[in-house]
């Protein structure tokens, strides 16, 4: 049903519909295989980025490898202009993505982030490097803002939650492959100091150039396109999918529960989104704010800087950091495989303070046993291994959260501005600090940074204790009611649904 757009209206019309409850109903299917491939992929992309780096950092600021720099300025300053061009493309292409649209931005953004690794893997000089590492955050970050956006919009609300930790999760499939192939890369049997490293950037290029002809054929969000004005795209859309499955399947879906009455928009203004975040749902932005610093710092800094502190500390050589790396990593997968279904059906609430607190306490631990001398390369590898088991679930748990707690209409934004002021606050400075204190030598001064890390990640557990919402198994337009709807039941604020 359409009703004529009241004077004065961005959009075209109200419309009353059961899109969303269309897209919660369906079973699990090889459509929704094709959007965790075509989406999940991209965090391929940034671990095998991010883990390249780390670990081709002994190699660079070696004599021969064509490049004037210090192993601490790629760990901390190359690191942090990374996360700066994160955090700068998030809030960039976020807005861009409630603008325009989730697959024009995710293929946008994929194209940027191929052409500054390209340029990367051509550097003559520092600046040139720092400046393209800063390029292609610009590049990713906008990637977390669209991608995320498009698979909660995307995938029913019975498997949002695994299905969102599972893909932010393939982030250490990348790492693997970049931890694996830096054991390569990096063998001056194989190639030369100064190629090396410019070969494993070219490689990145040629996935990421798979993954754009792959992602082609995610569509548009259904939920996007009936806010925006496209209600007959949304409808033929979703229609096809429901048709797809009933012939898979070879059953009738059950009829949709419920449906919601809402404006349709051309474009939501900035002021409004800003409004609805802060003073609708101030606790929820705390919870995000939280979130995001916590796991940030924890994983900016182990991420850029675990191979100088197997180089530095246990003499182990740049080109052997890739296996302890591959260790790591493979428990940072496995976590969010493990433990993403209890999102589901334990909870959101228990689940991420669970997933906050535990690796902090794991990590103070750790630290403890460092700063005595009791770990060599094997065995600090191991702790890594088990804290990130369970740190990473609740690292992933924080892009579900913003995505999800806030109005559709914000929800680009949302992840863009928390990714991007967590990140600034705990991915910039966590690589500095990092790599300041690991640059000492001294076993003391790692241990505290060890220690920061895990009192964050123990504090942002805390207040998802008493902040979470409940949002497992639940329509996004039930947990966070849209600006555009006209209905007056539904979220209404920070409490709502809880």
């Amino acid at each position: 049903m359409t009703i004529p757009a009241a004077p004065g209206d961005s959009g075209t019309g109200v419309v009353t519909t059961a899109l969303p409850a269309r897209l919660d109903r369906l079973p699990w299917s090889r459509w929704h295989w094709m959007i965790v491939i075509g989406l999940g992929t991209v965090w391929i992309l940034d671990g095998l980025e991010v883990t390249t780096v780390g670990n081709i950092a002994g190699r660079l600021s070696e004599e021969g490898s064509g490049l004037d720099i210090t192993s601490a300025q790629v760990t901390g300053l190359a690191a942090a202009l990374y996360v700066a061009g994160a955090c700068a493309g998030a809030l960039f292409f976020g807005w861009l993505t409630d603008r325009f649209g989730r697959k024009k931005l995710f293929m946008v953004t994929l194209a940027v982030y191929l052409a500054a690794t390209a340029m990367t893997a051509l550097s003559f000089s520092a600046w040139w490097f720092f400046l393209f590492r800063f390029l292609t955050g610009f590049g990713i970050g906008g990637e977390y803002a669209a991608i995320n956006s498009a698979i909660d919009e995307l995938i029913p609300s019975k498997y949002r939650g695994r299905v969102d930790l599972i893909i932010n999760g393939s982030y250490w499939l990348g790492a693997i492959g970049g931890a694996l192939l830096s054991i390569v890369m990096l063998n001056t049997d194989y190639f030369p100091k100064d190629l090396g490293w410019r070969l494993t950037f070219a490689l990145g290029v040629v996935l990421g150039l798979v993954i754009l002809l792959v992602r082609r054929h995610v569509p548009e969000s259904p939920r996007w396109q009936l806010i925006h004005g496209h209600r007959e795209d949304a409808d033929e859309l979703v229609s096809s999918v429901e048709r797809e499955i009933e012939d898979e399947s070879h059953e009738k879906l059950p009829p949709p529960a419920g449906e919601i009455t809402v404006h349709e928009r051309k474009s939501i203004g900035f002021g409004l989104i800003a409004k609805t975040v802060f003073r609708s749902y101030p606790k929820r932005a705390v919870l995000g704010l939280s979130l995001f610093i916590g796991q940030a710092f924890l994983y900016n800094a182990i991420t850029f800087g675990f191979g100088a502190i197997l180089t530095k500390f246990f003499d182990v050589e740049s080109g052997r950091t890739g296996y302890y790396f591959a260790v790591i990593a493979a428990g940072n997968f496995v976590g969010p495989l493990v433990l993403g279904k209890l999102f589901d059906t334990i909870g959101r609430r228990i689940m991420i303070a669970a997933t906050y607190i535990v690796p902090g306490i794991l990590l103070f631990v750790t630290a403890w046993l460092f700063d005595r001398g009791s770990l060599d390369a094997n065995s600090l590898t191991a702790c890594w291994c088990v804290v990130l088991f369970f740190a990473s679930a609740g690292a992933s748990s924080a892009y579900l959260t913003v995505s999800e707690i806030f109005p559709m209409e914000t929800r680009a934004m949302a992840i863009a501005f928390f990714y991007a002021v967590g990140t600034a606050v705990g991915g910039i400075s966590g690589p500095l600090i990092f790599a300041d204190l690991t640059e000492s030598g001294v076993a003391r001064d790692t241990a505290l940074a060890f220690c920061i890390g895990a009192a964050l990640m123990c504090a942002a557990g805390i207040v998802a204790a008493f902040l979470a919402v409940d949002a497992e198994q639940r329509s996004l337009e039930d947990i966070a009611r849209p600006l555009s709807q006209t209905e007056k039941a539904g979220g209404r604020g920070d409490d709502a649904g809880r």
